[in-house]
């Protein structure tokens, strides 16, 4: 890695001066994980706010540091329970990744997260960006970070005209990153840049006019600020289509264990027929599979199957169609291992996908049942 000094001339104190003073003066300071060195807490909210809003992630905090208060805590958990405390914040991933990283520090730290940052980075779950900001927060480590705010916030005041998110421009913004920390002040310095991306430099409609960087940024000068950063190269997006079975009996519903890796890995969820099938060019508004019947007598006796409104999910790779079919059981048979009996009324307390959650939770309504 270059050393700072050969970076002479992307060095600016006084960009860094800006940020600090805005941050104090302007930034945000009352959310819960801030004015705390606990590693353990400002780790965890970083990987929480990962691809997700500052809004959706304030209730999960509360209530997983209510059941997991300690890294020793989240390590000894089942992962089953990691998993339920988690449902509804999508990204599934992130929470296997949590429950694995907690028992490595555990583990090889003695509870104690390190320092510093390559260490911090090989841990599971966590890349550069967000080593940086963890020990930044939690020890004064002075190190640069670069997530999808700070790309914007460099996009926009330095004029980057290529994707920021390929790898040669990816690079040279760490470059940058890395020339223009501060000497003192990595704390206000870090979350001031994640605050202007946040609440004034945003995607849409930007705060221009109470920017602090706003007399050198190149997008405002040159009124590019709806063009840059320069967005990635537009993709097909696939669709999927996915046939799920609400069997129900006596109150409850039968729900399946995921694998551990893959889409929904870990949670519970409804039976599928195919899994997510590809559709092609092909309408979502298929006939069902020809094997549905077949899929039906596997769980004994139906007493009455019902087709119900199909819903779609779009996940950052594929929009999926989700057609549920209703099956209620005249009597219950034997349960193989990999499936769970779970009462519908209780359904909120299942680790359950976002959208599954949601057909069975209007399942639940006395009316609909």
């Amino acid at each position: 890695m270059k050393r700072l000094t050969e970076f002479d001339d992307l060095i600016d104190p006084t960009f860094s001066d800006a940020v600090i003073a805005w941050q104090r003066a302007h930034g945000r300071h009352t959310l819960p994980w801030q004015n705390t060195r606990d590693a353990y807490r400002v780790w965890l909210s970083e990987i929480m706010l990962q691809q997700t809003q500052v809004a959706a992630v304030l209730g999960y905090y509360a209530r997983f540091l209510e059941r997991f208060p300690t890294v020793q805590a989240l390590a000894a958990a089942p992962i089953e329970d990691v998993m339920a405390h988690w449902s509804g914040l999508g990204y599934y991933t992130r929470a296997r990744n949590l429950h694995a990283c907690a028992q490595r520090v555990v583990n090889e730290y003695g509870g104690v997260f390190p320092s510093d940052p390559a260490l911090l980075a090989d841990l599971p779950g966590i890349g550069r960006s967000t080593a940086a900001a963890i020990t930044a927060f939690s020890n004064g480590t002075r190190a640069a970070i670069l997530d999808g705010n700070v790309k914007r916030v460099f996009a926009r005041v330095f004029g980057v005209d290529q994707y920021p998110g390929e790898k040669r421009v990816e690079e040279a913004l760490w470059r940058r990153a890395d020339a223009l920390l501060p000497v003192e002040g990595i704390e206000s310095y870090t979350q001031g840049l994640m605050d202007l991306g946040a609440t004034l430099c945003t995607r849409s409609k930007p705060e221009c006019g109470r920017c602090p960087l706003q007399a050198r940024c190149v997008a405002f000068a040159t009124g590019r600020t709806a063009e840059l950063p320069v967005r990635k190269p537009k993709k097909a997006t696939p669709e999927k289509r996915a046939d799920l079975l609400v069997v129900v009996h006596d109150g409850e519903v039968l729900l399946e264990q995921r694998p551990g890796s893959g889409i929904w890995g870990g949670l519970l969820s409804l039976p599928e027929v195919e899994g997510h099938v590809a559709l092609g060019d092909t309408s979502p508004a298929l006939m069902p599979p020809a094997n549905l019947a077949g899929a039906f007598a596997r769980f004994g006796e139906v007493e009455e199957a019902q087709a119900l409104l199909p819903l779609v999910h779009v996940f950052t790779h594929y929009k999926l169609h989700i057609f549920p079919h209703k099956l209620t059981l005249a009597e219950r048979p034997a349960t193989p291992a990999e499936f769970v009996w779970w009462k519908l009324a209780a359904i909120d307390e299942a680790a359950l996908p976002a959208p599954v959650k949601k057909l069975l939770g209007e399942l639940a309504r006395p009316s609909l049942f």
